[in-house]
């Protein structure tokens, strides 16, 4: 018999009959323990929804017979952010019947009166970053987060304070939305990070100005915030971009990153990953932060520290590119290799002949095939009412890509 996933919106005391018809002649229940409380009085067997989901379907697995019925209960809509995907999965869409509802972000959208195919929606539940709302955060207007008990909206605004983009943004807060004390207000940033709300809150950012300069590929140099010019020139940046081969979901370092002119673009080609960004002179430290606050490069994050040991609590990489601190030794190259995920890449810009050498005969006593490339040519500057080519420096982009 197949399985009933039934939709509670935001207000089970409100069913469709379909809904209610399929719960009331359930044999078995199965749902969080807050919902189950709800239907303390139906004489059901009751199973809670707990980690891991496995034993849990192993359960209804052995429940599920021709004479059983047993209905699902989800809040909101059983396919948005729900559990109805993993039963659809582990069940087959054959072995189960969706029963849809409206979700709360629908319900958030009608308060205030916006459409909701404006809105876009990530979930925060069990995340230790907030990578997926900093990048919806990039693309659209209206962004609606679910939060957890970690993931709170003063957290949530307060990281975006630290990012300098405090005051590009509104927060919504929605708080025990379909119940009695329902309610919802809006909150600057700075606001809302002082705030206490109720544990069952979404929040729903509303941007309000853009960013103080776009954030695209090829940034004009003077645009960034640098220490005297210390900067990856633009047309190299494009070529060791390109060696990188960064894809949309990818976790990207920049070791002795300068200004992070190299993180912060390469963070549209990441846009549904991380860049992060590992630096140890702090004046540099502070030309990054405010080179995030001045493109809104939101998936960009900053570690001030010594390299390898600064290396020590970031994720593993998929790509890395080495633009400053490798020092007098291969110590940060070797740890960067042993860090990088099979498959992945890393670019090392060398400007001296003897780092090109111990790079080289480094890699070559891995084993790891790699090429150079010789980065610089010149750009255009006005003379004498002409035109005339200014040479750049030239520098050697070593790629070299780590074996499955």
């Amino acid at each position: 018999m197949p399985i009933y996933v039934v939709g509670l919106g935001i207000d089970p005391d409100n069913l469709p009959e379909t809904h209610a018809q399929a719960i009331d002649q359930a044999h078995v229940l199965v749902a969080g323990r807050r919902t189950l409380e709800f239907y303390d009085d139906h004489p059901a067997q009751k199973i809670p929804i707990t980690a891991p989901l496995s034993a849990v379907f192993e359960q209804i697995g052995a429940l599920n017979d021709e004479n059983t019925e047993i209905a699902v209960l989800a809040s909101g809509d059983p396919l948005y952010y729900g559990i109805g995907a993993s039963l659809v999965d582990h069940f087959g869409p054959d072995g189960v019947i969706v029963l849809p509802n409206v979700t709360t972000v629908q319900c958030a959208a009608a308060r205030i009166k916006i459409p909701w195919q404006d809105v876009v929606a990530v979930s925060l539940h069990g995340r230790s970053d907030y990578a997926p709302l900093y990048a919806a955060l990039l693309k659209r207007d209206w962004v609606a987060a679910f939060t957890d008990p970690t993931s709170i909206p003063a957290a949530i605004a307060q990281s975006l304070v630290d990012k300098g983009v405090g005051d590009r943004y509104l927060l919504w807060v929605f708080e025990d939305m379909g119940t009695d004390d329902e309610r919802f207000e809006r909150f600057s940033l700075a606001e809302a990070s002082q705030r206490t709300f109720s544990h069952l809150s979404l929040v729903l950012f509303e941007r309000v100005r853009g960013a103080d300069s776009p954030l695209t590929l090829g940034i004009p140099d003077e645009k960034f915030a640098t220490d005297k010019g210390l900067i990856t020139k633009w047309p190299v940046r494009a070529a060791a971009l390109a060696a990188l081969r960064i894809t949309p979901d990818s976790v990207v370092w920049d070791l002795g990153a300068g200004s992070g002119a190299v993180a912060i673009e390469a963070s549209t080609l990441a846009h549904n990953g991380r860049v992060l960004v590992v630096e140890k002179n702090p004046g540099r430290v502070a030309d990054i932060r405010e080179n995030i606050r001045r493109f809104g490069a939101l998936s960009v994050d900053v570690f001030y520290g010594v390299m390898p040991a600064a290396l020590a609590d970031l994720p593993d990489p998929d790509r890395i590119f080495i633009g400053g601190g490798l020092g007098k030794d291969v110590d940060v190259l070797r740890e960067a290799c042993r860090r990088l995920a099979p498959g992945g890449r890393i670019v090392i810009s060398c400007v001296l002949l003897g780092t090109l050498l111990r790079v080289k005969e480094y890699l070559a006593a891995q084993g790891w095939p790699f090429e150079v490339t010789l980065a610089g040519g010149g750009v255009s500057t006005e003379l004498a009412g002409d035109v005339r080519i200014e040479g750049l420096n030239p520098v050697f982009l070593v790629s070299a890509e780590k074996a499955v």
